[in-house]
């Protein structure tokens, strides 16, 4: 099996090279880029599995290049930034980051970060060839449809564009329709990880997601907050 494929958007040199070499001895197929443009050439050349993208780059906002991106496939965008206040974390989550690392930070942890990501795979699967199958995968919740085997999300019949980890959040608590979930149990189910300082990256998906499904017209069922808990899906 080929290895997964890794691109390195960082101008700083000392910084670019440290992620390449941590990553390349991870396993993984590495290439790089210093700026906004080379980053979209490449993309266009052959995409990767994953982007690590700087948010401070020479020539582009490291957000708007990752709207870029996101606008011409779905893989994983993981930021890296030196500005980890909240206005920055949710800017970029809204322009489709599938999450963040603050500069600076542990080699180990960012290998670990990207392992997590890549257990899921890039693309939707292939449809079952059997109706009966085909219809289970689908979870009707009044004027919501969730799809998990075309990973696609309707509202009164009508797609709404959502990313990958908004589709994992949502498929969450439609497969529990009630149940309240805690935070950290979607860090463990979406994110695969355990580290508290990622809640902040719920927090800001579920804001995404929700706004999304109210644009859509989606009135029910809704997306509801159980304060200092976490989140459930109620008609």
């Amino acid at each position: 099996m080929p290895a997964q494929s890794v691109l390195v958007v960082e101008d700083t040199d000392e910084i670019r090279e440290l992620v390449t070499t941590v990553l390349r001895r991870a396993g993984f197929d590495v290439r790089e880029a210093a700026s906004g443009a080379a980053c979209l050439d490449e993309v266009r050349r052959d995409t990767p599995d994953l982007i690590v993208l700087d948010l401070g780059l020479p020539d582009a906002d490291g957000t708007e290049v990752c709207r870029q991106i996101r606008a011409e496939t779905q893989c994983y965008v993981l930021m890296l930034t030196a500005r980890a206040e909240e206005v920055d974390l949710l800017i970029g989550l809204a322009v489709g980051a599938d999450g963040y690392m603050a500069k600076p930070f542990s080699p180990r942890e960012l290998v670990a970060r990207v392992q997590a990501m890549l257990r899921f795979p890039r693309t939707p699967p292939a449809p079952v060839e059997s109706t009966a199958a085909a219809e289970e995968s689908v979870r009707r919740l009044a004027e919501l449809e969730v799809d998990e085997e075309t990973r696609e999300v309707r509202v009164d019949g009508s797609v709404v564009d959502l990313t990958r980890t908004e589709f994992d959040l949502l498929a969450a608590l439609a497969s529990r329709p009630g149940r309240v979930l805690q935070r950290e149990t979607l860090l463990r189910e979406v994110w695969q990880t355990d580290w508290e300082g990622n809640l902040r990256l719920v927090e800001a998906h579920m804001s995404n997601l929700r706004r999304k499904l109210v644009a859509a017209g989606l009135n029910s069922p809704e997306i509801r907050t159980v304060r200092g808990v976490g989140y459930r899906l109620v008609a």
